[in-house]
């Protein structure tokens, strides 16, 4: 059965630009290894293609016969491609209601409400009234169904690390925190950023099998070197970190967090900006990055 119906791909082709084969600015090179990172799919395999084999076909092949969680990744991952760029270029909407098509085939997919990039367009921005408003709950419940999926992703240690991401990106966006998902600057990657308090949060997400050392502490706070002043990092490890890590490492700009702080702040729907709030006092009253949310907010 087709993932996507006719009238879902006719959205596609018109946000992505598919309509004389290519998808956006991507070259075939780049389109390969955007696939290969973000979604963990080779969009060159022979399954995809069609007709010419053109950039735009092999999309369209894709969300035909591909598995709902993996173009669920794909979409999500295209549209902060998209409009990065497009804010990036200071160009306005064209297309309409283009974020709330899109995310309403996300979402029959099964995966998060799509984040906003417009100031106009989304919950986060300075409109006090959303953040009076409190969560969004529907977005928590799902995300809680989606975090747990992630366990069953075991032999997709590259997409599970990627969907970990959009899942923090959408969990801070429940929260009304105008996240933003990863992107890559010269020589470095940022997994995504957040505001809180007014304050420009990095983010860092690693889900490995081994716990995050001192090494991966220390680099990510390089990261935070070259930024204004005032700029912060959230680690968030799910494994969590070595003993020597959490001695060896100064925190300076940074706090930590790890799995059972996301299943805690998901499953209690627990507030995110209160837990970083809590954290960040902590680590600057006791000299200590990690307290577990579980200790914060005792049930």
């Amino acid at each position: 059965m087709d993932q996507l119906r006719p009238v879902e791909l006719k959205v596609v082709d018109e946000l992505f630009g598919m309509g004389s084969g290519y998808v956006l600015d991507f070259t075939n090179a780049t389109f390969d290894d955007f696939f290969r990172r973000e979604v963990g799919v080779d969009i060159y395999d022979d399954v995809y293609a069609q007709g010419s084999g053109s950039k735009g076909k092999r999309l369209r092949a894709f969300l035909t016969v591909g598995q709902p969680r993996a173009i669920v990744r794909a979409l999500t991952s295209l549209w902060e491609y998209r409009e990065t760029a497009r804010i990036a270029r200071s160009d306005l909407e064209t297309v309409t209601n283009a974020r709330r098509r899109l995310s309403a085939i996300v979402e029959r997919l099964g995966g998060a409400p799509l984040p906003s990039f417009d100031l106009e367009d989304s919950p986060a921005r300075p409109d006090l009234s959303s953040l009076r408003s409190g969560p969004d709950h529907a977005a928590l419940d799902r995300l809680e169904n989606e975090f747990m999926a992630l366990f069953a992703m075991s032999d997709e240690p590259q997409a599970r690390g990627y969907h970990f991401e959009r899942l923090l990106t959408a969990l801070f966006n429940a929260w009304h925190m105008d996240a933003r998902g990863g992107f890559r600057l010269t020589g470095e990657q940022i997994d995504g950023s957040f505001q809180h308090g007014g304050t420009t949060y990095l983010l860092e997400a690693k889900w490995h099998r081994a716990k995050t050392d001192a090494e991966k502490l220390h680099a990510f706070q390089g990261k935070l070197g070259e930024r204004l002043e005032g700029t912060r990092g959230l680690f968030v490890s799910f494994e969590g970190f070595t003993d020597g890590a959490l001695e060896a490492f100064t925190a300076r700009r940074i706090i930590l967090a790890d799995g059972m702080d996301i299943f805690d702040a998901l499953k209690r729907q627990i507030s995110v900006p209160d837990i970083i709030t809590a954290k960040a006092r902590h680590a600057s009253e006791y000299r200590d990055p990690f307290a577990r949310v579980r200790n914060l907010f005792p049930a």
